[in-house]
């Protein structure tokens, strides 16, 4: 009998999506939440949402720590390992296989494909030719233009999963944390990879941390909900304000900086190489895309009052990222 979906358009109205449950048992739940994201002039695309429900005496509930989202790329490339490993499966045996992708309209048999990968596979174990390969001495210009490559296409493929978050509501706050840690490249070349470190106290748990590359000192990042507001009009007083969820997170930032410039101005407990020295402060939180200029101004300028504190969107986190990326694909903007 053939499975039957229902696709169901989305209420932010650029997506449809359908969902199918791949496992079912007592205690836990786990759907596969497919969107179908439309585009005007090019075939639409695939993101998952694998999700986990467990059993409670209410009945199913959703465990956000145990969901996890792939944006198209990632999509795309589940489904090409999952043909790999079961082309593997299929075997029945181990040893080393080899993968080729070939052109898909050809008419090629099975026997067509075992003789050309018998015949690929005799050429590159010559010993001659694995000498050679072992030689091979790559100039640093190209050793550098295949990292960049590299590092521009995962850099692609990361703005467009915080722009696909976005787009889609996600309000999640451990979904952005999972991302920031992964792409900390988004806050400027001035850090390095994020420590694994998160408790500054016996009871102060930060969200992130960021090591810079000069002296090694340490910086925080903060992490909200994309759904709080950020910063409300006063009418009366024709001015700008931070809203009650902003304040309460400057307040939560500024005991960690006092805290953990206590606990380790000399270097933290057990952690001698985590060093404060006049840290700062980064929150993010709320959006900004449909804010005009005077609210832009009002954030610069409330921004500009405070001390070691900066308050940004999940909106100009991403146009941070699109900028950098811009300028390591086109150096020539740099002075522009």
């Amino acid at each position: 009998m053939p499975n039957t979906v229902k696709r169901i358009p989305a209420q932010n109205g650029n997506t449809d999506f359908t969902t199918t449950i791949i496992h079912d048992s007592k205690k836990q739940r786990i759907t596969l939440v497919t969107h179908y994201i439309k585009h005007n002039t090019t075939p639409d695309e695939l993101a998952i949402k694998i999700e986990t429900f467990e059993k409670t005496a209410s009945g199913f509930i959703r465990n956000e720590k145990k969901c996890v989202n792939l944006n198209p790329d990632a999509t795309i490339k589940l489904r090409q390992g999952l043909e790999t490993c079961l082309a593997v499966c299929n075997k029945g045996t181990e040893g080393s296989f080899m993968v080729l992708k070939t052109d898909s309209t050809a008419n090629r048999t099975e026997e067509d494909v075992s003789k050309i990968v018998a015949a690929f596979d005799s050429i590159i174990t010559q010993p001659d030719i694995v000498e050679h390969l072992k030689t091979v001495e790559f100039s640093q210009e190209l050793l550098q233009a295949l990292k960049t490559s590299i590092r521009l296409s995962e850099m692609k493929t990361a703005i467009s999963e915080l722009k696909e978050y976005l787009e889609n509501s996600e309000n999640t706050e451990q979904v952005y944390q999972q991302w920031c840690e992964r792409h900390t490249w988004i806050f400027g070349n001035a850090f390095l990879l994020k420590d694994e470190i998160r408790s500054i106290s016996a009871g102060d748990k930060i969200d992130i941390m960021l090591p810079k590359v000069i002296g090694g000192y340490r910086d925080i990042i903060e992490l909200k909900r994309s759904n709080m507001t950020v910063i409300n009009k006063d009418d009366s007083h024709n001015s700008f304000y931070f809203s009650a969820e902003v304040s309460k997170a400057i307040g939560q930032v500024h005991r960690y900086l006092d805290v953990f410039s206590e606990e380790a101005s000399e270097g933290l407990r057990d952690h001698p190489e985590i060093i404060a020295y006049h840290p700062r402060a980064t929150i993010i939180i709320g959006r900004s895309n449909e804010w005009d200029s005077k609210q832009q101004k009002a954030l610069h300028g409330l921004n500009s009052r405070l001390l070691n504190i900066t308050v940004m969107t999940y909106d100009h986190l991403l146009a941070q990222g699109e900028r950098l990326l811009d300028l390591l694909e086109h150096p020539e903007n740099l002075a522009s």
